[in-house]
């Protein structure tokens, strides 16, 4: 007791606790004893330990005497002495002794249990694991972070400056290396050459292109490079071939550089045909790598505006782009071969003219003029046919400060022809020809698919009066049957177009808009496969001749498919007096508020009285012919640089 402070008073639940206290005291006297001779126990150690500390660090050396100790001690004691110190903690706890009250009885009931014979020395407490990433032993790799945008950037123009120091030109002035390309490679190749063969043999190749891929693996390298062609081809090389220049090309090139490479043709084991390369020139040295190969570049925005980049990211951009142009080309060939000039006419318009659209406008500074930009080329390519041109074309832009949307861009591209000496009927054969040319010239047939639909180009198409197909979708009612000039047929025309779903027919003020209000809001997107709508009103048609045998029409077609206008015609009016009254009641409702209509042309005028042959007249909105032939969603997909807010 002197030495270990053990309380000679202790609340016990049995009568039995003095004894137990003094078996206990008695025991670790003897324990103390055996540990001071043994020099395993320090007893200065022993009197600073709390009450009922009997496995401390003080006493843990000596626990290996505890079998001598013990030796002549009944086990059954000892596992009554366990059961009766565990008995009394039940109780504390039931009684809501906290955990501080309860602590050395719990050391004493693990030193009761140390002291069973056969049992272990209580094992010491593991130490922490030390954190992830600190104390020694091998540690798991750390991924470096991506260098960022501008870091890879220094890091390409340091190339270039080390090429410059080792004597070599990162930007050639030019290259006559080039014997082929990839596409004209892999055609020659197509069929020959067996898996590892090499044509040492054949001629050598050269090609020039941008590096795509890059692959290097010690002493071999792959590059896949794409050129003009829009195909790929890989370049093989091998340190053994190469020599110094090997090392270069390795330390020198990024993807996104444009190179030059010649060598021999090889296919390699995996069957990749292939230039095994001799001779390797840098040609432009790529300062912004290009987008990751994996994401590649979807977002919408960023292809728009970065276009050189989509061309690059996306090679079905590049297919969309070389099929518009093939198109175009075929356009311009069919009209040539038919004996139509190509003209050019006046982008900046004193008179805006030639359809119902709200100009850009401009200033010339040095004339002190006004101007437009012009919304149609049809006014000045007709005042051509005055002139004794018979057949006059021209492909070019047009500009309207209209809405934008997936069908509109505020510039586009236009075909408008005048044919002396033909009307509508003319304008609708030559417009179906030039439009499976077109399809022809991008690889399509007459089957084209377009989103969820096949759109069939098999001649002829499909040909139905505004008023006929009108009726499809309000058959309750028929335009045909009333009378213009009847203030009543604008009432009835009115109430059968709200009640049909035409919204836009009740701020029409004429029998013959609400009948156009009635088409395109009925019927224009039911229009899926090829379709002339004929016969328009002359309210919306103040350039066309009216209709020989049907009063308050035109001759007058557009062209529908997918759901939207592709071309617009007329059998052209000639009359000079019909065609100034016409320009006059444009210009009225221009007074009135409408920015859409046109003035009185007096040049146009002046030029139509001195007489003009009997024409038709087409316009093919070019834009969208593109979009239903590479099956694209929308006008921006097909014009190389749309007009988007600045970001």
């Amino acid at each position: 007791r002197d030495v270990l402070s053990v309380p000679t008073v202790m609340p016990s639940p049995t009568g039995r606790r003095a004894d137990l206290l003094c078996t206990c005291a008695a025991a670790m006297w003897a324990a103390a004893a055996l540990g001071r001779a043994s020099g395993l126990v320090n007893p200065s150690m022993l009197r600073r330990a709390p009450h009922g500390a009997l496995a401390s660090a003080a006493l843990r050396p000596a626990v290996a005497w505890r079998t001598a100790l013990f030796s002549s001690t009944d086990a059954g004691d000892a596992e009554a002495r366990v059961a009766e110190i565990g008995g009394r903690i039940r109780v504390m706890k039931e009684g809501g002794s906290s955990k501080e009250e309860l602590a050395p009885h719990v050391a004493e009931l693990l030193a009761a249990k140390a002291l069973l014979p056969g049992a272990e020395p209580p094992k010491a407490k593991k130490a922490a694991p030390p954190p992830k990433g600190k104390g020694k032993g091998p540690q798991k790799k750390q991924k470096k972070p991506e260098p960022t945008a501008s870091e890879l950037r220094q890091a390409r123009l340091a190339k270039a400056e080390t090429m410059r120091a080792a004597g070599v030109e990162p930007y050639a002035y030019g290259y006559d290396g080039r014997t082929t390309t990839a596409g004209e490679l892999r055609a020659a190749y197509e069929g020959r050459l067996a898996d590892g063969e090499e044509d040492a043999d054949g001629p050598v190749a050269g090609i020039a292109g941008r590096i795509v891929a890059r692959r290097v693996f010690g002493k071999l390298a792959f590059f896949t490079v794409r050129d003009g062609s829009g195909m790929e081809v890989q370049i093989y090389a091998d340190a053994g071939r190469l020599g110094e220049r090997f090392e270069e090309l390795k330390a020198w090139t990024d993807t996104g550089d444009i190179i030059g490479v010649s060598g021999t043709v090889k296919r390699t084991d995996k069957g990749e045909l292939s230039i095994y390369a001799q001779e390797w020139t840098m040609l432009t040295k790529s300062i912004l790598p290009l987008p990751d190969k994996y994401r590649g570049l979807t977002d919408v925005s960023t292809r728009y505006r970065r276009r050189h980049l989509d061309l690059i990211a996306n090679p079905s951009v590049r297919d969309t782009f070389l099929a518009r142009s093939r198109m175009i080309s075929a356009l311009r060939r069919q009209l040539d071969a038919r004996g139509f000039l190509e003209m050019e006419t006046p982008v900046l318009e004193s008179q805006p003219g030639g359809a119902e659209a709200k100009p850009f406008e401009t200033h010339h500074n040095a004339l002190g003029l006004d101007l437009t930009m012009r919304i149609a080329t049809e006014l000045h390519l007709k005042r051509l046919v005055v002139g004794g041109f018979d057949r006059v074309y021209e492909v070019g832009r047009i500009f309207r400060n209209e809405g934008v949307s997936t069908r509109h861009n505020p510039e586009f591209t236009s075909v408008e022809l005048y044919q002396a000496y033909a009307d509508y009927d003319d304008m609708m054969e030559l417009c179906e020809d030039l439009v499976v040319g077109m399809a022809e010239a991008a690889g399509k047939g007459t089957s084209v698919p377009y989103g969820e639909h096949t759109v069939d180009l098999a001649k002829p198409w499909r040909r139905v009066t505004m008023h006929d197909i009108v009726k499809e979708q309000m058959p309750d009612f028929d335009f045909a049957v009333l009378d213009p000039a009847d203030p009543a047929a604008l009432d009835a025309a009115k109430a059968a177009a709200a009640a049909a779903g035409a919204r836009s027919a009740a701020a029409k003020n004429s029998v013959g808009e609400v009948l156009n209000a009635c088409f395109e809001d009925l019927c224009e997107e039911t229009l899926i496969q090829p379709t002339f709508v004929t016969d328009y009103p002359v309210e919306v048609s103040p350039l066309a001749k009216p209709h020989r045998s049907k009063p308050g029409l035109t001759e007058r077609f557009e062209l529908f498919a997918v759901g939207r206008e592709h071309a617009n015609a007329f059998s052209e009016l000639t009359d000079a007096v019909d065609q100034r009254g016409r320009f006059e009641a444009q210009a009225a409702k221009r007074d009135a508020g409408d920015e859409e209509a046109c003035g009185v042309d007096e040049d146009f005028l002046g030029a139509l009285e001195q007489g003009m042959p009997p024409c038709g007249g087409l316009g093919i909105g070019i834009d969208r012919v593109v979009m239903l032939l590479t099956d694209s969603p929308s006008i921006r997909d097909v014009i190389a640089f749309p007009l988007l807010k600045p970001e």
